[in-house]
């Protein structure tokens, strides 16, 4: 960026880098489109055999890579009655999913007992942080874990340097308001405040939270993008964010279906 003010960052669910039903997508050209300076990528899957999602996308657009596990689970092969659809409507049973998290709270003998579970690939599903910037430091927050959570949250503070200045990038994947994350929005809110501070500052995660509550819960953050972006083939909420405190938003948008369950967002920000 040389010695710019301003820089692009991104924010993308990639779910595993798969669709509902276990096909795979390409969201290494996604990525590409997407030609952030920043990219914080959620469900970034991580198998134990071979490289990850985001260790691929480092290397094949120039960025540097920090990662952090929240869970280990496994992530299904392509369902041979899959259909053109991301899932079938109304369809949220375990056994059909194409992720399966176990590592925080078992799952039911249903599942496991399944063939589509028996032969999904372990891994680890991470958030991830990945920057074209130079870093200067890097943080985990640890938010820990909600009872009925199937992860230990936690947000992943990496420091680039833009301008000469110091600023803080935040990625993290937030559970559901039905888990009680309103907990987790509070301890994030004091700790951001005691790692951050009054430094400039920029927030992207899938949430699993609407824009309204957010900022709610987010006091002194400013939404960079606003337009639904959940379900990605036919959105009707937005539950991903990029949110900054001492930044200016320069612009912002939702980017089309690139495959996944979510769709992309972007936000150019600069130095005040």
């Amino acid at each position: 960026m040389g010695g710019t003010s301003e820089f692009v960052a991104a924010s993308f669910n990639v779910h595993a880098g798969v669709d509902g039903w276990g096909r795979p997508f390409d969201w290494l050209a996604a990525c590409r489109l997407l030609d952030a300076d920043v990219l914080v990528l959620e469900e970034a899957w991580q198998p134990d055999e071979g490289p990850g999602v985001a260790e691929t996308v480092g290397q094949a657009l120039g960025y540097a890579v920090y990662e952090q596990s929240l869970a280990r689970g496994r992530v299904a092969l392509p369902d041979p009655q899959a259909d053109h659809r991301w899932m079938r409507s109304l369809d949220w049973r375990s056994v059909n999913h194409s992720i399966y998290l176990d590592s925080e709270r078992p799952l039911s003998s249903h599942v496991t007992g399944s063939a589509r579970f028996q032969s999904a690939p372990k891994g680890s599903w991470n958030v991830a942080v990945l920057t074209r910037l130079p870093v200067v430091r890097t943080e985990v927050i640890d938010l820990g874990r909600l009872w009925r959570d199937r992860a230990r949250r936690a947000a992943l503070v990496v420091w680039v340097e833009v301008a000469g200045r110091e600023v803080a990038i935040v990625g993290t994947h937030m559970t559901h308001l039905t888990y009680e994350s309103p907990l987790h929005y509070a301890s994030l809110a004091r700790a951001l405040d005691r790692v951050v501070g009054d430094a400039p500052a920029l927030v992207a995660a899938d949430m699993n939270l609407w824009g309204p509550p957010v900022r709610v819960l987010l006091r002194g953050w400013r939404r960079a993008v606003k337009g639904q972006t959940w379900p990605a083939w036919r959105p009707h909420s937005q539950v991903d964010h990029i949110v900054v405190r001492n930044l200016s938003i320069l612009g912002g948008e939702v980017r089309p279906d690139a495959g996944s369950d979510h769709r992309p967002i972007v936000a150019r920000v600069g130095l005040p």
